[in-house]
C-alpha cells in the first residue's frame, strides 16, 4: 500500500478549491469593508447633526450586519437581513414617521428643533451698526463653490463664507478702489456674476466670528459692506427673546414660536404636537372640506373608469387574438404591448405635447389645425387624462386576460355550443366569471394604482386647468394624492402636517376598497 509524502504537491483540482476559496474571503472581506464603512459614515453624519435616534439605529445595525455575516451558524439571516432592513427603513420608518408628522404642525416655518431654530433667529436677526465705517469688498466664491465675502479691515484682506467666519488670506492684493483684487485660494467675481446671484449676495451674511455677538458683514451693492450686529437676545434662564431696539419680549408659544404679547412672532418656529388638528382641520376647514370632496370624487371616478376602460379593451384584444383563426397572432400580441413597455412619465410627456393646443400633433396634424383645448378645458382634460392612462394601461390588462384565458379548458366552451349557447352566453356565463376569479385581485391592485397615479396627473395636466382663486392652487384633474403634493410643495406656505393628515387618511381609504374588494373576490369564488 503506497502512500502520498508530505513533501508532494497536492492535487491540482485541490489547488483550485483553495485558489476558489481564497477569492471568495478576498471578496466576502472587500463587501464588509465595504458595508461597515458606509454604516460608520452613516453614524458620523448622524453624530455631527445630532441626530441620535438616526444614530441608535445605525450602531445596531453595524453589530447586526458583522454578527450576522461573520458568524457561519446565522445563514437564513444571511439573506433575510437586507430584506428586513430594507422593510424597516423604506416602510416602516416611512408609515410612522409619516403618523407622526400628522400629529404636528411641521410646516415651512416649523421644520427644525427649538435649538436650531434659536441659533437661526440670532443669525438672521439683524441691524445695521450705526457709525460703522464702510468696508471695501468683494463677492468670491470658495473652492467648494460657496459664496462669500473678502474684505479689508484695518488693512488686511479677510475672507469668510455664511459657514465659515471671516479669516486673514495671506498673499492677497487690493485693487484701486480699496477692495481686494486677488484672493488666493477663492475666486472673484465680476460685475455680471454677481448680478445672476445678486438677491443670493444681498442675503449673504458672513460673520466676524463663531460668536453670533460680534456680528456679520453684509452688504447691498456687491463692492461695499457693511458691519450688522445681532437685533434680538437671547436669555437661555427665562427662554425669551428681547428685541434690542424696541425692548419687546418675545416668549415661547404652544404652536412653536417666540411670539409678543401683541402677537407678532419671530421665525423659524420648531414643531410642536397639534393632537388631531390636521384631521379636524379636513372636516371643518370649507376651503380644505371642498377641495378634499372635489377631488375625492374625480379619483374614485378616474381610478374605476381607468380599470374599467383598460380591463375591458385588453379582454376584448385578448379574446380577439386569442382565436385560433386569427393569423400573425405572435407579431400582433407583440406589437400591442409595446405601450406597456415605453415608460409612463415619458409617455405622459409626449402626450402632454400632442395635446397641446394649437401646436400639438393632434390638433394640428391630424385634426387639420383645429382649435380643440384638450388640456385647458374641464371635461376635456379630464377624458384626456382617462385616454392617456387607456393607452398606457391596455397593454398590462390584454398580458394577464391573455393568461386567463389560455387557462380556461376548451372542453367548457363546446360543451356550452353543445347547448345553444350563443357567444355572448358563453362570454357572460363562462368566460368572465371564470377570467374574474384570477384576475378580480390584479384589478383591486390596478385601483389601489390609478387611485394614487400622480405621475400621471402631474406630466399631463399638472391638475389642471386652474381653480381661479383656490387657496390651495387646485386644478380640475387633480386627484387626492396631488392635492397632497400641492398642499406640501406648492401651496405659498407649505403645510407638511397637513399633508401627512390627508396621506393618513388615503392610505385608509384605498385600504377600506381594497378590503372589500378581496371579500368580493373570496364570494365569487365561493360561489363557482
Amino acid at each position: 500500500m503506497s502512500t502520498v509524502a508530505p513533501s508532494e504537491t497536492p492535487p491540482r483540482a485541490t489547488t483550485s478549491h483553495a485558489r476558489e476559496l481564497n477569492r471568495w474571503w478576498v471578496v466576502k472581506l472587500a463587501v464588509m469593508a465595504l458595508l461597515n464603512a458606509g454604516l460608520l459614515y452613516a453614524a458620523y453624519s448622524a453624530l455631527m447633526v445630532q441626530e441620535w435616534a438616526i444614530l441608535g439605529f445605525t450602531a445596531v445595525l453595524l453589530v447586526v450586519v458583522n454578527w450576522v455575516y461573520v458568524s457561519r451558524r446565522m445563514v437564513p439571516a444571511k439573506y433575510l437581513l437586507p430584506g428586513i432592513v430594507f422593510l424597516l427603513v423604506y416602510q416602516v420608518f416611512t408609515m410612522g414617521y409619516t403618523a407622526y408628522i400628522a400629529f404636528t404642525n411641521y410646516g415651512s416655518e416649523n421644520t427644525i428643533r427649538k435649538d436650531q431654530a434659536i441659533e437661526q433667529i440670532l443669525r438672521t436677526g439683524d441691524v445695521r451698526v450705526e457709525g460703522a465705517a464702510d468696508l471695501p469688498l468683494a463677492v468670491v466664491r470658495d473652492e467648494a463653490g460657496d459664496l462669500g465675502f473678502a474684505v479689508v479691515v484695518d488693512g488686511v484682506v479677510q475672507a469668510g463664507t455664511a459657514e465659515e467666519p471671516l479669516e486673514p488670506v495671506g498673499g492677497a492684493t487690493v485693487g484701486g478702489n480699496g477692495a481686494p483684487e486677488e484672493v488666493p485660494g477663492w475666486t472673484v467675481l465680476n460685475l455680471g456674476q454677481i448680478l445672476e446671484v445678486q438677491s443670493e449676495v444681498t442675503a449673504l451674511r458672513v460673520p466676524f466670528s463663531d460668536d453670533p455677538a460680534d456680528g456679520w458683514v453684509r452688504t447691498q451693492t456687491g463692492s461695499v459692506g457693511f458691519q450688522s450686529s445681532p437685533r434680538y437676545s437671547y436669555d437661555e434662564a427665562t427662554d425669551t427673546f428681547t428685541d434690542l431696539t424696541t425692548d419687546i419680549v418675545y416668549t415661547p408659544n404652544d404652536r412653536g414660536f417666540f411670539a409678543a404679547p401683541d402677537g407678532s412672532r419671530l421665525t423659524p418656529g420648531w414643531p410642536v404636537t397639534v393632537g388631531f388638528e390636521n384631521f379636524q382641520r379636513m372636516l371643518t376647514d370649507s376651503r380644505i372640506s371642498s377641495a378634499l370632496l372635489q377631488a375625492g370624487a374625480w379619483t374614485f371616478a378616474f381610478a374605476s373608469l381607468s380599470v374599467a376602460t383598460t380591463f375591458f379593451l385588453g379582454l376584448f384584444l385578448a379574446m380577439t387574438f386569442n382565436h385560433p383563426g386569427v393569423r400573425g397572432r405572435k407579431v400582433i400580441r407583440s406589437l400591442l404591448i409595446l405601450p406597456y413597455a415605453f415608460p409612463g412619465f415619458l409617455a405622459a410627456l409626449v402626450w402632454r405635447g400632442m395635446l397641446n393646443n394649437p401646436y400639438g400633433f393632434i390638433n394640428s396634424t391630424i385634426l387639420g389645425g383645429a382649435d380643440i383645448p384638450w388640456l385647458t378645458e374641464e371635461w376635456l382634460a379630464r377624458f384626456s387624462i382617462i385616454a392617456v392612462n387607456l393607452w398606457l394601461g391596455f397593454p398590462y390588462m390584454f398580458l394577464i386576460a391573455t393568461g386567463a384565458l389560455q387557462a380556461v379548458p376548451g372542453d367548457v366552451y363546446e360543451a356550452a355550443r353543445l347547448d345553444g349557447a350563443s357567444a355572448f352566453r358563453q362570454f357572460r356565463s363562462i368566460t368572465l366569471p371564470l377570467l374574474m376569479i384570477s384576475v378580480a385581485p390584479l384589478l383591486i391592485a390596478s385601483f389601489a394604482f390609478n387611485f394614487n397615479n400622480f405621475n400621471l396627473i402631474y406630466f399631463v395636466t399638472e391638475g389642471g386647468p386652474n381653480i381661479p382663486g383656490h387657496p390651495l392652487a387646485l386644478g380640475e384633474t387633480d386627484i387626492l394624492i396631488s392635492v397632497v403634493y400641492k398642499v406640501a410643495v406648492v401651496a405659498g406656505t407649505k403645510q407638511y402636517g397637513l399633508a401627512a393628515a390627508m396621506s393618513i387618511v388615503i392610505f385608509l381609504i384605498v385600504g377600506l376598497v381594497s378590503w372589500l374588494g378581496f371579500r368580493q373576490t373570496r364570494k365569487l369564488e365561493e360561489v363557482l
